[in-house]
């Protein structure tokens, strides 16, 4: 009975976890398409590729993912504890208070910040020589190719990413879906798991066959695995979100550049 409850838990964990995340940019995508239907119904502005852009980081990031992480942090032993009451208490039914750590960056906490952003790029170096050196075909990132089409929108993205794709996205990737992977697997699995639930939901950002799809999500996989690392090193969710939000910043500000100067490159955007 007790190994059937152990795998029971973890089941509830891993299934959880991973609906919180998708939960996340799901809120944040309808609510994206409610904006864009009350704008067009309405004739306030045209509906174009960047205002869907805008929009959609604007909700995703800067409200669902946002709203989903506080909200499980602040009722989620709530709702276990008030659903005991009726199923009578279980392993698996989170009862306790869902901290995610957050405080202003200490001296450490930043060369923290330094150190994973040097080796998020060095990871994406390694892999895109490999990549290169086996001839392997690798999606495109929709937001990057939207870039490319309109330059200007990316000075809009840089700080976008620090301000929102950054913080929101590891809120709930990691302060929220690491967090309750952790609490049952311990911090190396939990790392690993939450890696490949963020890696994973690129999926549909992403343009291609298949297999170039899986190919990008599995560069995707080596920063968020710093990410998440960075994240139990620090106790401290700003870190991860600085150090990502830095990291896609400079990815923007990068393709910015090459297209400006008519090169293009390839930029695994996380």
């Amino acid at each position: 009975m007790s190994a059937t409850r152990n795998v029971a838990a973890s089941a509830v964990a891993l299934l959880s976890g991973t609906a919180l995340g998708l939960f996340g940019l799901l809120f944040g995508t309808v609510l994206a398409v409610l904006v864009l239907t009350v704008l067009a119904i309405g004739g306030v502005v045209e509906v174009t590729a960047s205002l869907v852009l805008v929009v959609g980081l604007v909700t995703t990031q800067g409200i669902g993912c946002f709203c989903t992480a506080l909200a499980y942090s602040r009722f989620r032993h709530r709702a276990g504890a008030a659903l005991s009451r009726f199923v009578g208490r279980r392993s698996w039914l989170p009862t306790r208070p869902f901290d995610i750590p957050a405080r202003v960056p200490t001296l450490r906490d930043l060369a923290l910040v330094v150190g994973a952003y040097v080796a998020a790029f060095l990871c994406i170096l390694v892999a895109g020589i490999v990549v290169s050196s086996t001839g392997v075909e690798t999606a495109s990132n929709t937001a990057a190719q939207t870039g490319m089409e309109n330059p200007s929108l990316l000075v809009w993205l840089i700080p976008g990413s620090i301000l929102l794709i950054g913080p929101g996205e590891e809120i709930l990737f990691r302060g929220v879906v690491q967090g309750r992977f952790r609490e049952r697997f311990g911090a190396p699995v939990a790392i690993v798991l939450a890696s490949l639930v963020f890696a994973a939901i690129h999926f549909g950002a992403l343009s291609g066959a298949t297999g170039a799809r899986l190919a990008t999500i599995s560069i995707l996989l080596l920063p968020a695995l710093v990410f998440g690392t960075v994240y139990e090193l620090s106790g401290n969710i700003v870190v991860p979100a600085l150090v990502h939000g830095c990291y896609n910043a400079t990815l923007f500000g990068g393709l910015y550049w090459t297209t400006t100067s008519a090169t293009l490159g390839l930029l695994a955007v996380a």
